[in-house]
């Protein structure tokens, strides 16, 4: 069959769902399948190598258009398409269509989401859930919160995890570890790390408030260092980590190869965020065998499993605490590294793939 996907993230998106595109994309090439792909952009991904099944069809207008330019094209030349970052398109395919669901974020004021992205999402969404075959939800927790919301996307509804990209897992020599962790001011074993963007819903304030709370000879030993762009409502985040001086490091952006090397070279990675879909940093963090404190909350737990330390996220107190007593127990550090990385071993992007495709086959097959 002939697979539209949406593939705009790929290059346009840096981390995140850009990310996740750019896997599944490659882990669609890997697999034994016949299928040919038609990829939707405004751009190619310029550093692809996608064999011959798969063909760039870039549409250089700015949304809503790219839309339905997109539904256009694609439903004359695709059995089935995959919506990976928007709910709009699914609204004018005529093409069979899954969509995947990243989250409910847009439906949590208290989380605080990005106020234009929310309200767009909450607009788009439920003609998409009428108009979408099959609805494909990154965890079990997303599924859950999708069907409480909107019932009437039961029976079109999956869970398929995400992984973590090979390059997260690779070993590393204790000199390249301590060459990427020089260039970000820190030293190889000696610092708290944690990723995602300066926006309320990842509970950086907090994170650096408990960093703060560690006793003086912790906080020398083991700065903390924020990774992760700008996003929205951080004006909390920078004026809490403008108090804590040299304690609170913020690099801003970090390559993925550089990112890789600050997983695998921090003492710790601290992720209390108040809500994911599901939450790929930790499965990163995992896989590159640092020792992760993250918190008991939606997703979370189903990447993690019982191979991470958990905290209630809005209690700095337990969060200092965790902290604490992993930065004074190497041993305890030890052994949650190597249960982090026998357990994001069992996350596999073959094992998405191999998943999604059975997903669009069944997709298409609602056609007739």
């Amino acid at each position: 069959m002939i697979v539209g996907v949406d593939a705009r993230a790929a290059a346009e998106v840096p981390a995140g769902r850009g990310r996740v595109v750019r896997e599944l994309l490659a882990a669609f090439d890997e697999a034994a399948t016949e299928h040919r792909f038609l990829l939707y952009c405004r751009r190619p991904w310029e550093e692809a190598a996608l064999s011959g099944r798969f063909r760039w069809n870039a549409i250089p207008l700015p949304d809503p258009a790219w839309h339905t330019a997109a539904a256009v094209r694609a439903s004359r030349s695709c059995d089935v398409f995959l919506s990976t970052n928007s709910y709009l398109t699914a609204w004018m395919l005529r093409a069979p269509c899954a969509v995947l669901v990243y989250d409910l974020v847009a439906f949590l004021p208290e989380v605080r989401p990005q106020e234009r992205a929310a309200r767009i999402e909450r607009a788009t969404i439920r003609p998409a859930i009428r108009r979408a075959k099959r609805l494909v939800c990154i965890s079990h927790s997303t599924e859950r919160d999708l069907l409480e919301r909107f019932p009437r996307a039961a029976g079109k509804t999956t869970t398929i995890p995400l992984a973590a990209s090979a390059e997260f897992g690779r070993r590393r020599a204790p000199s390249e570890l301590e060459a990427v962790a020089a260039r970000y001011g820190v030293s190889a074993g000696d610092f708290v790390l944690s990723t995602g963007s300066l926006e309320p819903r990842k509970n950086l304030a907090r994170l650096i408030r408990a960093h703060g709370a560690l006793p003086e000879e912790l906080r020398r030993s083991y700065p903390l260092v924020l990774v992760g762009p700008r996003g929205w409502e951080e004006e909390e985040i920078l004026h809490a980590a403008r108090e804590r001086g040299d304690a609170v490091r913020l690099t801003g952006f970090v390559p993925d190869e550089d990112l890789a090397g600050l997983y695998a070279a921090c003492a710790l990675f601290c992720y209390p965020s108040l809500y994911e879909g599901f939450g790929l940093p930790v499965l990163e963090a995992m896989a590159a065998g640092a020792p992760v404190i993250t918190s008991n909350t939606s997703s979370l737990p189903e990447v993690g499993g019982e191979a991470v330390a958990y905290v209630q996220p809005e209690d700095e107190r337990s969060l200092a605490e965790a902290m604490e007593r992993l930065l004074r127990s190497p041993d305890e550090r030890s052994g949650l590294a190597d249960r982090a990385r026998t357990r994001a071993a069992e996350f596999s992007w073959d094992r998405v793939a191999r998943a999604m495709l059975v997903e669009l086959e069944r997709t298409a097959a609602s056609r007739s």
